[in-house]
């Protein structure tokens, strides 16, 4: 989930301090945007080539013009500060924009919490996104019922219906 201690939003900002003490930086819509900070970009954006999903560095800010360039695998993409709301600081992820992907290292917290998200089917997302290290932290209680619990909750989306009409 985003929000809460325990969310990847708080995550981001701790782990960004943690990680990435460059001063040089940008603000936009509560964040604070870093030189070589980790993003993902939020949603697709055709003009620029990058899609919902795309993990990038930010490679140069300029504080003058206040546009930034990140980094998508060695293709270098130009951002006005009015469209940084496309992207995220990227040190933590929520599992549903993990799907899909691998990390070298993932640590997932399950706490109580987060009490709606201890589903088995995303702690065997979370596990199978790391490619060498997993770490699960959280309370004994919370990684209990997440195992124990194995009901998929039913989307009422009417496709059917849709697809019939």
């Amino acid at each position: 989930m985003q929000r809460g201690e325990a969310g990847a939003h708080n995550l981001n900002s701790i782990l960004q301090q943690a990680l990435n003490p460059s001063e040089v930086s940008i603000k936009h819509g509560g964040t604070t945007f870093r030189l070589n900070d980790k993003v993902m970009q939020i949603k697709n954006n055709y003009d620029k080539n990058v899609f919902n999903g795309d993990l990038g560095t930010i490679t140069k800010i300029d504080l003058e013009d206040k546009v930034l360039l990140i980094s998508f695998d060695g293709i270098e993409v130009d951002y006005d500060v009015t469209e940084l709301d496309e992207v995220v600081l990227a040190y933590a992820t929520t599992v549903h924009k993990s799907q899909g992907s691998e990390y070298k290292v993932v640590v997932a917290p399950f706490t109580m919490q987060h009490y709606m998200m201890l589903q088995r089917n995303l702690l065997y997302t979370c596990i199978t996104r790391a490619k060498k290290v997993f770490v699960l932290v959280g309370s004994k209680k919370a990684i209990g019922i997440a195992v124990s619990n194995n009901k998929i909750q039913q989307r009422n989306t009417l496709l059917a219906k849709r697809l019939q009409g």
